[in-house]
């Protein structure tokens, strides 16, 4: 059996590819359909929530959502007189390709662990969430 390293790596990977294959039909580039995940479930935030849960830098996420503000998927405001951050929620528009984004993901996972029981599904994601602690 290959190391758990190199399984998780291989395992991300095709997932990955998958994902972003189908996320470029939709005109997303890297980073795009994880902030729109974010935005989608846990609605308006900072920049550095939304680095912290994609695991990106600030600097990079300060990238992606300046270019997503100018597709327009996203808006950016100060909030009560706070001037040193910014918060981030979907546009109409960005609402609308979230919802696609996370139909891609649910069908890419559930292609993916088609081959395990519920209880494997559920052991898998226990596992994983323990390993990211």
């Amino acid at each position: 059996m290959e190391s758990i390293h190199h399984l998780l790596m291989k395992s991300h990977t095709k997932l990955n590819r998958k994902v972003m294959n189908r996320a470029a039909q939709l005109g997303l580039t890297s980073g795009k359909p994880k902030i729109l995940e974010y935005l989608h479930m846990y609605g308006e935030s900072n920049q550095k929530a939304i680095a912290e849960y994609c695991e990106i830098e600030q600097a990079t996420a300060g990238n992606i959502l300046l270019g997503m503000e100018n597709e327009e998927l996203i808006t950016r405001r100060q909030k009560d007189g706070n001037r040193r951050s910014l918060y981030v929620s979907l546009t109409p528009k960005g609402e609308e390709l979230a919802v696609k984004v996370i139909d891609i993901l649910n069908e890419e996972e559930n292609g993916i662990t088609a081959g395990l029981s519920e209880q494997e599904k559920n052991t898998l994601a226990l596992l994983l969430d323990k390993i990211s602690r």
